[in-house]
Formats: C-alpha cells, sequence, structure tokens
C-alpha cells in the first residue's frame, strides 16, 4: 500500500465554508465552516486558527479549535493548544500545557468504522461540561 500525500493549507490561506476530503490534512491558516475527513487524519498547526466543527478518523490539535471534534480513532490535544468544543472520539490525549473547554465523550465502539456491537456494550467518558488547563509547576 502506498504512502498517501499529505495536504496542506498554507499560513497565508483562508477558507470559509466546507472542506472534505480522503487524504490526511494540515491546516496551517485559517479555516471557518466544517472539515470532513472520515478516513483521514487532521492536523490544526501551531499557528492555525479553525473555528469549524471537524470529523476525521484522528484529529491533531497544535494550535486553536473553536468548535466540535469527531474522531473514529484519536484526539490529541498538543502542549500549546487552545480548544474550546466538545469531543466525541474512542481515544483522548491531552498533552501538559493544553488548554481544553468543553465536554468529553470517549466510545470505544466507534474505533472500528462500521462496527456494530451485537451486545451494545461502550465506554463512556466524562459527558459533564468541563474546562482544564494542564501544566506543569
Amino acid at each position: 500500500m502506498a504512502a498517501e500525500a499529505t495536504a496542506t493549507i498554507g499560513k497565508s490561506v483562508q477558507i470559509r465554508g466546507e472542506v472534505k476530503g480522503n487524504e490526511d490534512l494540515v491546516v496551517e491558516g485559517l479555516v471557518e465552516g466544517t472539515i470532513t475527513l472520515s478516513d483521514s487524519r487532521l492536523t490544526v498547526g501551531p499557528n492555525a486558527r479553525v473555528q469549524a466543527n471537524v470529523t476525521a478518523r484522528d484529529v491533531v490539535v497544535q494550535g486553536t479549535l473553536q468548535g466540535d471534534a469527531q474522531a473514529a480513532g484519536r484526539v490529541e490535544l498538543r502542549a500549546g493548544c487552545h480548544m474550546t468544543g466538545d469531543i466525541r472520539a474512542a481515544r483522548l490525549s491531552i498533552e501538559e500545557n493544553a488548554i481544553f473547554s468543553g465536554k468529553v465523550e470517549l466510545n470505544t465502539t466507534a474505533a472500528a468504522e462500521g462496527e456494530r456491537s451485537a451486545h451494545g456494550a461502550h465506554a463512556a467518558g466524562s459527558a459533564s461540561p468541563s474546562a482544564a488547563r494542564v501544566s506543569s509547576n
């Protein structure tokens, strides 16, 4: 299987509307609206500003994301990022010095695309509103 290319939205690029694709995407500029990459990874770069609801296989936030994030796999909030919005994912990683405000719902049955559980069992994370600033002293 050949490695797929990664698309990049540059620092000076501003997009308002809907972004859809089937390849990994790195946002370095401004995106307002929606981003849908169902089978791919979205990376919000360290200087990026994304004001959008995002859906992707995996979401990595290094910059600013204002909006909800939904991932079949993992959401990673990296050191120095600012995220305001709700997260729905199979896994969540929050590094020190990441700032997050919103609700989290972890659902391990969402990890396998198209998987249907005959037993209907799932693991749910905290569904209550929270604001967290992770930092070291």
